[in-house]
C-alpha cells in the first residue's frame, strides 16, 4: 500500500474527531511560531550589551533590560506550557480513541468471517494478534505524526528559513543547502530498512504464534519431555529476531551519524559565515547567535520529519498485514434473505457434494445424502471419512466447492446464517470453556435463563451434584474443571438452548463410562421430535439411530438401520466387529452370561 493509500483508509476513522484534529493543529501551529521568538530576543538582547559596553554603561543601566528580556521570555514560556499541554492532551485523545476504534474494527470483521479465514497459515492465532497489535501501534504513529506534527513541523522549518534569507541571503542559501543532502539521507536509510522491516513483522509473528502453540500444547509437551527441543525451536526465532532487530539498530545508528555530521557542518559554516560578516561589519554579533538559533529551528524539525519519514515506512509495512484482516469480505459470512420460522422440521438434503478446505485438503467427493426431520440420523466412518466436515457445512462454517444443500427444500445458502444457528444445538468432543464461572459457561447457551433454568440444564447434564460439591459451586472457575465436567458443561448448554435440530460429534468422548450411560439417557430424551445429527465410535450411540450413513475417504459408501448394514457385511461391519473386539465384547457377554447363571442358581 501506498502513503496516499493508508492515509485514505484512515480518514473515515479520523473523520469524526476533526475537530481535536483542527484544534490540535492550531496549537501546535502557535508553539511552532512561538518558538521563533528566542532567537530574536537574543540578538536584540546581545546587541544592545555590546552598545551599552561600548558606551561605558554597566550593570546599573542593564537592569531594566535584564527585567524585560526575562519577563518576556517567561510570559512565552508560561504561554508555550499550556500551548504544549493542549497540543499533547488532545493529540493523546485523537491516538486513543482512534486505536480504540480500529481494534474494534478488527475484532468485529474477525468475527464475522467464516472458519475458512482462520484455517489459512496466515491467519494462525499468534500471526493474527501480531498484526493487529502493531498494526494499531503503527497506524496510530501515522495519525500522530501526518495529523499533529508535520504541519507544525514543516510550518516551523519555513518560517525560519524565511526569516534567515529575510535578514541574509547567504546565510539562508547555506542553510538551505544542508537540506536536501539531509533528505536524502533519510530516504536511503528508510530504502535500506524497508526489507528488514517486513522480515521483522513474520519473524514477530513467528515469535507469538510460537509462544501461543508452546502454552496450548504443554501438556503433550511434558509428556513427551520435549521442552528442550521447544525451548531450542523458539530460541532459533529469537535469535534471528534480534539479529533483524541488531541489522536496524545499525543501519540507524550509521545514518544518524551520517546526518549529524551533515547538521554540524551547516552550523560551522553559518558560524563562519556569520562571523566573516560580523568581522566586515555588515551585521552585528547578535546576528550569530540569531542565525545558529534559527538554523536550528530548521534543522530540528528536520530531523522530526526524519522519524516521521521512519515511522511512516514502518506503518507502510504494518498496515498492509493490518487491512488484509479488514478487507477480507470474501471470507464474511453473508446472511441470506430466508429465516427460520416456527415450523422448521429440520430436513436437509445434500446432492453431490464436494468440499475442499482452504488449506487444501479435499474432504468430500460426490456426497449425497437426506437427514429426516425429527429422526436421528449417524455418520460413522474411520478419522478423516468426512463426517465433521458434513456437520460444519450444515452449520454453515462453511461452504461448499460445488453440489446442493438444502433444508426444509429451500437451499441452505439463501437461509439467515444467524438466525439459522439459533435453531441449531451443537457439542463437538472437545468444547471450548471460557474463562469464568461455571454460572456463565452454561449460560452462555442462553442469555436470557434464569438461575432454575441453569441448574435444570446441569442436572439433566449429571452435573449439578458435582457443582454442588465445589466451595464456590455455580461460582467456581469452569477453566479448572476435569475435561469430563467441562464436556457436560458443554451438554448443559445444548439443553438450556434446547433447538429443534442437534449435532452430535463425539459428545461423550471424554466421559467415563457411567457418565457416557447417565449423557445417552438425557440425550435419547431431548432427542424426541428432534432432528439429529451424531457422530460417534461408540456402539451405543449409533445402533438405535434411524438411519445410518457410512463414509470413507470422503465418499458415502453405505446406507441403512444398524440391521441392514450389519448384513451388508462391507464397510460398516468392518467398523462394527472392529469396535466389538477392541471392547473385548466376547469377554464381557461371558462374564455376564456367568453372572446371569449365579443369579439363576441362588433363585432355585
Amino acid at each position: 500500500m501506498s502513503l496516499w493509500q493508508i492515509i485514505q483508509r484512515l480518514l473515515p476513522f479520523v473523520r469524526p474527531y476533526r475537530r481535536l484534529v483542527i484544534a490540535t493543529l492550531l496549537l501546535t501551529l502557535v508553539g511552532s511560531l512561538a518558538a521563533q521568538v528566542n532567537p530574536f530576543v537574543l540578538r536584540y538582547t546581545v546587541d544592545t550589551v555590546q552598545g551599552m559596553l561600548d558606551r561605558g554603561e554597566g550593570l546599573a543601566q542593564g537592569w531594566t533590560l535584564l527585567a524585560w528580556v526575562s519577563g518576556l521570555l517567561l510570559s512565552k514560556e508560561i504561554i508555550n506550557t499550556f500551548i504544549q499541554f493542549g497540543q499533547k492532551y488532545f493529540g493523546e485523545k485523537i491516538r486513543i480513541h482512534i486505536s480504540g476504534v480500529l481494534a474494534q474494527t478488527a475484532v468485529s470483521k474477525i468475527l464475522s468471517y467464516q472458519l475458512g479465514f482462520f484455517s489459512d497459515d496466515g491467519n494462525q492465532t499468534g500471526k493474527l494478534q501480531t498484526r493487529i497489535d502493531r498494526g494499531v501501534e503503527s497506524l496510530m504513529k501515522l495519525v500522530q505524526n501526518f495529523f499533529i506534527d508535520i504541519m507544525p513541523l514543516f510550518a516551523n522549518a519555513i518560517v525560519a528559513l524565511v526569516v534567515i534569507f529575510l535578514n541574509n541571503k547567504w546565510v539562508g542559501l547555506v542553510a538551505l543547502a544542508v537540506l536536501p543532502v539531509y533528505f536524502w539521507l533519510s530516504y536511503a536509510q528508510a530504502a535500506k530498512l524497508q526489507g528488514v522491516r517486513r522480515g521483522l513483522q513474520r519473524l514477530r509473528e513467528e515469535k507469538n504464534h510460537g509462544l501461543i502453540s508452546i502454552i496450548d500444547s504443554i501438556v503433550v509437551i511434558k509428556s513427551f519431555v520435549r521442552e528442550p527441543y521447544e525451548g531450542t525451536k523458539q530460541a532459533a526465532v529469537q535469535s534471528r529476531l534480534e539479529a533483524a532487530q541488531l541489522l536496524t539498530r545499525k543501519t540507524n545508528f550509521r545514518f544518524d551519524g551520517l546526518k549529524t555530521f551533515v547538521e554540524q557542518i551547516g552550523v560551522v559554516a553559518i558560524i563562519v559565515l556569520t562571523a566573516y560578516l560580523v568581522l566586515g561589519r555588515q551585521i552585528s554579533i547578535g546576528a550569530i547567535m540569531f542565525h545558529i538559533l534559527l538554523f536550528n529551528n530548521v534543522s530540528a524539525p528536520i530531523r522530526q520529519l526524519h522519524r516521521i519519514y521512519d515511522e511512516m515506512n514502518e506503518a507502510l509495512t504494518y498496515s498492509e498485514g493490518f487491512f488484509a484482516i479488514l478487507d477480507a469480505d470474501d471470507q464474511r459470512e453473508r446472511p441470506g434473505p430466508l429465516a427460520p420460522d416456527a415450523d422448521l422440521r429440520g430436513q436437509f438434503e445434500l446432492r453431490n457434494v464436494n468440499f475442499t478446505y482452504p488449506s487444501g485438503t479435499a474432504a468430500l467427493h460426490d456426497v449425497s445424502l437426506r437427514i429426516e426431520a425429527g429422526k436421528t440420523t449417524a455418520l460413522v466412518g474411520l478419522s478423516g471419512a468426512g463426517k465433521s466436515t458434513i456437520i460444519n457445512l450444515l452449520c454453515q462454517f462453511y461452504r461448499p466447492d460445488s453440489g446442493e444443500i438444502l433444508l426444509d427444500g429451500y437451499p441452505l445458502a439463501e437461509y439467515d446464517t444467524f438466525a439459522l444457528r439459533q435453531e441449531i444445538g451443537l457439542v463437538l468432543q472437545k468444547n471450548h470453556i471460557f474463562k469464568g464461572t461455571i454460572e456463565e459457561n452454561i449460560r452462555y447457551g442462553d442469555f436470557h435463563a434464569t438461575q432454575a433454568d441453569i441448574e435444570a440444564a446441569a442436572r439433566q447434564a449429571y452435573l449439578h451434584d458435582q457443582i454442588l460439591d465445589l466451595p464456590r459451586q455455580y461460582e467456581s472457575d469452569a477453566q479448572q474443571l476435569s475435561g469430563g465436567q467441562q464436556q457436560r458443561i458443554a451438554i448443559a448448554r445444548l439443553f438450556l438452548k434446547n433447538p429443534p435440530i442437534i449435532f452430535l460429534d463425539e459428545p461423550t468422548a471424554s466421559l467415563d463410562a457411567i457418565a457416557t450411560e447417565q449423557i445417552k439417557n438425557s440425550l435419547d430424551a431431548i432427542k424426541q421430535g428432534r432432528t439429529v445429527v451424531i457422530i460417534s465410535h461408540s456402539l451405543a450411540q449409533i445402533v438405535d439411530s434411524d438411519c445410518i450413513y457410512v463414509m470413507k475417504k470422503g465418499h458415502m459408501v453405505e446406507r441403512g438401520t444398524h440391521d441392514e448394514l450389519y448384513d451388508m457385511k462391507g464397510t460398516y461391519r468392518e467398523i462394527f466387529d472392529a469396535s466389538a473386539r477392541s471392547l473385548n465384547i466376547e469377554k464381557l457377554a461371558k462374564s455376564m452370561a456367568d453372572d446371569g447363571d449365579e443369579v439363576l442358581d441362588t433363585a432355585s
